[in-house]
């Protein structure tokens, strides 16, 4: 691990980052240009003391997921991650596989949506990144405002839990479900076809298999497909149901994916609106940067 290297680095690339990049409105009394070390923090679901200590070259090594969660906060190309990675003595995530973090160029993508719910997920269906809309609307799977769901295992692929997560029936209803359900092993099958000799992939297709009858029968039927667009149905405790239309845009290897969710109806739009208001004022105040204008 290269101490001092890494806080230079984190100190310069923090200095670099404007406020309005990722939310954050400067004001008339910021004295920095670039993010102060709490926002940082913030971004990043981490301590502040962790981040200071990273500065100053007196942090013990930070783990990978943490190395990830900073990347994201600090908005870091691909190049840059690598070199985060390499400064902090561990090997930058593979670009294929479950391991890997959400690309630069959709981190920055989530940004410029704003208020429209977004998520980047992996191929096999791991939310890898969302901004703030898409956690008030959906929960937060990365642990961005520390109120992390805990997802675990193959919980965290969004395939394993329809199959395997009563929830999800009761949430969506039998024909809603039954869609896609019938979505998701397509898309499954397409990754599948993609990556045959990955055992990332085949080991949660043939744990799939033994946990679901219904998983079992629907690969059986081998429909391919990569998903594009989609109507779905959230309901939410705090606004109740909300139609939104899916947007899927995938990278050109096919291995990571932006989900934009936009309303269906002016209903939606209205419980939608509701909701920025509502979670606004849900979080204190040491989080109110994050929320979108």
């Amino acid at each position: 691990m290269q101490r001092e290297q890494l806080a230079d680095f984190l100190r310069r690339r923090r200095g670099a980052i404007r406020p309005a990049e990722v939310g954050i409105a400067g004001g008339p009394r910021r004295r920095t240009a670039g993010l102060r070390r709490e926002e940082v923090a913030l971004l990043a679901g981490m301590s502040v003391d962790y981040v200071v200590r990273l500065e100053q070259a007196r942090s013990s090594q930070p783990s990978t997921q943490l190395l990830g969660a900073l990347a994201r906060a600090l908005r870091l190309t691909d190049d840059e991650r690598s070199h985060l990675f390499h400064l902090a003595g561990h090997q930058p995530p593979p670009a294929d596989g479950i391991a890997r973090l959400a690309r630069a160029g959709l981190v920055r993508l989530l940004d410029l949506v704003g208020d429209t719910p977004a998520l980047v997920l992996s191929d096999l269906g791991e939310i890898l990144a969302q901004n703030r809309m898409s956690i008030l609307l959906t929960g937060d799977h990365t642990g961005l405002t520390g109120d992390h769901t805990g997802l675990t295992g193959d919980h965290r692929y969004v395939a394993y839990r329809y199959f395997t997560d009563p929830a999800i029936r009761d949430l969506h209803g039998p024909e809603e479900w039954q869609r896609h359900a019938r979505q998701q092993v397509a898309d499954l099958r397409a990754v599948a076809g993609r990556r045959p000799d990955d055992h990332a992939v085949t080991g949660l297709i043939e744990r799939l298999r033994a946990a679901s009858d219904d998983f079992r029968r629907l690969w059986a039927e081998h429909e391919v497909a990569v998903r594009r667009a989609d109507r779905k149905t959230f309901r939410h405790p705090r606004v109740g149901r909300l139609t939104m239309d899916c947007e899927t845009l995938v990278t050109p290897d096919l291995g990571q994916q932006l989900l934009v969710l936009t309303p269906a109806d002016a209903e939606a739009r209205e419980k939608l609106d509701l909701l920025r208001v509502l979670g606004v004022e849900e979080f204190p105040s040491t989080n109110k940067p994050l929320a979108r204008p």
